[in-house]
């Protein structure tokens, strides 16, 4: 579905370190000059970001391009489908506790 993508600038994503609280879910650190830069040539009032997990484990952004109402082709929709299902079957929400919500 997506072959090009908008990486950002500046923007780095890792995961936390191993002794962090089960809550902090990434670290995400800033190099402000070229961030900045970055961010000053992009169009509109907001810029939005995934935080995704590459395929060796590490964790990156990119910018969301999504656009409402956008077309979508069947292939993309199937894939946009299958997506999904992978993400909700990954779902670990059966396994919360009252006692594992750390407030």
């Amino acid at each position: 579905m997506e072959t090009d993508k908008k990486f950002i600038d500046g923007l780095f994503v890792k995961k936390p370190t191993a002794n962090a609280p089960t809550f902090i879910k990434s670290k995400i650190s800033f190099k402000k000059d070229k961030f900045i830069n970055w961010l000053n040539l992009q169009q509109g009032e907001w810029v939005n970001v995934d935080i995704l997990e590459s395929q060796k484990g590490e964790y990156y952004a990119k910018v969301d391009e999504w656009k409402p109402n956008q077309e979508v082709s069947k292939e993309q929709g199937e894939e946009i489908k299958n997506m999904r299902e992978e993400h909700n079957q990954k779902s670990d929400f059966d396994s919360i506790t009252p006692e594992n919500i750390p407030f």
